[in-house]
């Protein structure tokens, strides 16, 4: 495999320093927490091996969350980017075909072209609110098709996949004996309860979630796959056994640590979350440079200038940059024009996600030509 580095990773945050971003609206996921809030016991922890599968008390607590499934059709991966990497390399090869939906977190596009394997993409549409086609899902299939891969909610769009929409795509993936992915990192940001996770419904699903995004734990590094597929199953758990062969011990116990107590977290986080949606949608109520369609779920936002053609676009994100030190993420990120731009609320505290809106809008006046 060639690997090339991904635009969304070489340009990040924290690829340019944090020091040097004060109004940090890139962001994808809900602000870090501090190990010290954790209320975490360590002492008695042995620096071992640790079961292939990950710890099982905590794919116990992960399964029965996910609508009543086994400890066994739960793998606990390297964050989720390592279970999406796990699933492509393990269905995928140059002979292959996936349908992906794009826009896209880059992981789930850039891995399978790594590969090389052959690519429908179904592109969302802005003008259509984002809603994925099931229809050209089931058109693009080909004899090589091994796999459909979908994001819900999405990223960047806070797109959410409805229930009927997700059945649909059930049955297209068992009638024509595939794989659907379904990366649902951001299932606990939802604005509502939390729906099944989508792996529960079919064996032909294979659902992807991390603590990342909704709880603020990115550094910990722990994911997760699920398949209710035994066979799949052993496959996927080989991979892994080749790449890293198991977690870290010490992540793994602070996640069930964690994992134990997230509702406590949950509340808090979500609400902070909800109060800058809200400065959010005034906001793009009274930027008239902005068009967008508000996010159902997760904790961004894919807004577009209404004029593209008289934005100096690269001229915005330089000036939003270097003079005011608020960082979006850029629509290249997500191989789109980048008159698009992704506004994460979930990571700024308010006062500095206010200051960071009011800054995107001095620097779309300061790039008009």
């Amino acid at each position: 495999m060639l690997y090339k580095r991904m635009p969304i990773e070489k340009e990040s945050p924290e690829e340019k320093g944090y020091d040097t971003i004060l109004y940090n609206l890139a962001e994808s996921s809900v602000s870090d927490l501090r190990f010290n809030e954790l209320n975490i016991q360590l002492g008695d922890l042995k620096l071992e091996y640790i079961p292939h599968r990950g710890n099982t008390t905590l794919r116990q607590l992960i399964a029965a969350d996910a609508g009543g499934l086994h400890s066994e059709q739960v793998l606990l991966t390297n964050g989720a980017a390592g279970a999406l990497f796990i699933i492509n390399t393990a269905l995928l090869t140059s002979r292959d075909h996936l349908i992906v939906v794009r826009p896209n977190y880059a992981t789930n596009i850039e891995v399978p072209v790594t590969i090389g394997c052959s690519i429908s993409y179904i592109d969302l549409q802005f003008e259509e609110n984002w809603r994925v086609n099931t229809k050209a899902i089931e058109a693009a299939i080909t004899p090589a098709t091994r796999l459909i891969s979908i994001t819900t909610p999405h990223n960047p769009t806070g797109m959410v996949i409805t229930q009927e929409e997700i059945d649909a795509l059930i049955a297209i993936a068992e009638k024509n004996d595939l794989y659907l992915l379904v990366d649902e990192t951001y299932r606990d940001t939802c604005f509502k309860t939390p729906y099944n996770v989508t792996a529960a419904f079919s064996k032909k699903v294979i659902s992807v979630s991390s603590l990342s995004k909704a709880f603020g734990l990115p550094g910990l590094r722990m994911g997760w796959l699920i398949t209710q597929d035994t066979n799949l199953m052993e496959q996927l758990l080989a991979a892994k056994e080749m790449m890293y062969i198991s977690n870290s011990a010490l992540d793994e116990e602070v996640a069930l640590q964690f994992y134990r107590q997230k509702e406590s977290f949950a509340q808090a986080i979500n609400q902070k979350a909800l109060e800058n949606f809200q400065l959010l949608k005034t906001w793009l109520q009274q930027e008239t440079n902005l068009e967008y369609v508000l996010p159902q779920g997760g904790v961004v936002c894919f807004p577009r200038f209404k004029q593209p053609a008289t934005i100096d676009a690269a001229r915005f994100y330089n000036i939003l940059l270097q003079e005011y030190k608020t960082m979006v993420g850029p629509g290249h990120w997500f191989a789109m024009p980048d008159a698009y731009m992704r506004i994460g609320f979930g990571w700024p505290n308010k006062a500095a996600f206010e200051q960071g809106l009011r800054h995107i809008s001095e620097a779309i006046a300061a790039s008009k030509v």
